[in-house]
């Protein structure tokens, strides 16, 4: 990890760290003027030369004070400090040399100039110098040897302070360090978690899709099962004649083309993404043979049922499979709700799409629960063994074949479902 970049006391980003730096430099000039002002004798030597120096430095002041107010462009870093060491140095000069309250300023220039890195014992330096040559040319009154005693002593201490400032800067960005290594650990444990539990929800999805799937071919297995149940122990009992018979060998066949499929969509289910559906398989669908199978499939008897498909000889492409499995739900649904009233099953085809509609004269539906049948788990009647999917296995197949169903309630009571899929002409 690279190291935190230096820090610059003259050129920091935050405004609030931006006026505490100009501010004590106004307050370092006005106890300046305020020591003047308390001590004539300081002015006594060089009056107009050091007020003339104090308002030099007042201005300087309030230059950078603007410009850092306003965000406007700074002068360069070591221009700031020269301007500084020059001016204070000057002043000790001309207020006493080694007898002046001024020298308190040069470790403020030190600890500034340290904080931007080594320039700091460069500075350390250069003010040390220059005291030396401010004392010797500001005092007379001392001796040379003290005068040079003076310059050492205060050079010793403005690299000692430069050390310092350093060491703390370098502790500074070593804890910089340390907390931003720890946040981007903690930063990566937390995605770590967060792509943990993401992992999670998606494997209890996936295990959820493939409990719905099972639950749906149990749903669909159980009419074409019951009914060729019923109508093989007919036929090996000799109950049926002629016509009968060959109609309910029809039915078992179609029966059989359906479980098929069913196992199909099983075999799907345990190799692609869970949908509890299955996948789509289309080809051509006579309407007419449709709109028998679902109604034979349902168990709807001939005096309780009627179809019309429009127009007469209708084709469609689509998926035949699952078309039975949604109308022959509707029409379980409308038959058990209705109890001996009709079943009417009305399919119009498209060139587009394909329209039906299942209609029957039960007690009907409140309008606030008709949007409640299609949940899962959710069932209305009280029949025994439903399980609420029926409805939900429909809506699940319609949203997959990117259809549309609507239930209403019929004027003269009763419910209509009404039902529009995509379909292709085969023609």
């Amino acid at each position: 990890m690279s190291a935190r970049p230096q820090l610059d006391i003259n050129n920091l980003d935050e405004p609030r760290e931006q006026r505490v730096v100009v501010f004590v430099r106004a307050a370092v000039v006005a106890s300046w003027a305020l020591l003047l002002f308390l001590d004539p004798r300081l002015v006594a030597p060089h009056p107009i030369t050091t007020w003339t120096l104090l308002a030099a430095s007042a201005a300087w002041a309030a230059l950078l004070t603007f410009s850092r107010l306003r965000e406007l462009r700074s002068p360069p870093t070591w221009a700031i400090s020269l301007v500084d060491s020059a001016l204070t140095l000057v002043g000790c000069a001309l207020t006493g040399g080694a007898h002046t309250l001024l020298v308190a300023v040069l470790p403020l220039i030190v600890i500034a100039a340290g904080l931007g890195g080594r320039r700091g014992y460069v500075v350390a330096v250069g003010l040390g110098a220059g005291y030396t040559v401010a004392v010797r040319v500001g005092d007379a009154s001392t001796p040379v040897p003290d005068r040079w005693l003076h310059g050492v002593w205060w050079t010793g201490y403005l690299l000692g302070t430069a050390v310092l400032v350093e060491v703390f800067s370098r502790l500074l960005e070593r804890q910089f360090d340390v907390a931003a290594r720890s946040r981007a650990e903690a930063m990566a444990e937390h995605e770590a978690l967060l792509e943990e539990r993401d992992l999670r929800e998606r494997l209890l999805e996936s295990q959820h899709a493939r409990q719905d799937g099972l639950r749906v071919i149990l749903h669909e297995f159980r009419t074409p099962v019951a009914s060729m149940t019923a109508l093989s122990r007919d036929l090996a009992a000799g109950a049926l004649a002629e016509p009968a018979a060959a109609t309910a060998l029809s039915l078992i066949s179609a029966h059989t083309e359906h479980l098929r499929d069913m196992l199909d969509n099983l075999a799907d289910l345990a190799l692609a993404d869970g949908s509890p559906v299955g996948r789509p398989r289309e080809r051509p669908v006579v309407l007419a043979e449709l709109a028998e199978a679902v109604l034979d499939a349902a168990g709807i008897p001939p005096e309780r049922r009627s179809a019309t498909v429009d127009p007469p000889g209708a084709t469609v492409w689509s998926d035949p499979q699952r078309l039975r499995r949604i109308l022959t739900n509707l029409a379980e649904n409308a038959a058990r709700h209705s109890i001996r009233g009709p079943v009417e099953l009305n399919l119009t085809g498209h060139p587009d799409r394909l329209v039906a509609e299942v209609r029957d004269r039960g007690p009907g539906l409140p309008p606030d629960q008709l949007g409640e049948v299609s949940r899962k788990y959710v069932s209305l009647g009280d029949r025994r063994g439903t399980a609420g999917l029926g409805l939900w296995i429909v809506a699940q197949l319609v949203s997959g074949m990117s259809g549309q169903l609507t239930l209403s309630a019929r004027e003269g009571g009763g419910l209509t479902a009404h039902l529009e899929v995509p379909v292709h002409d085969p023609g």
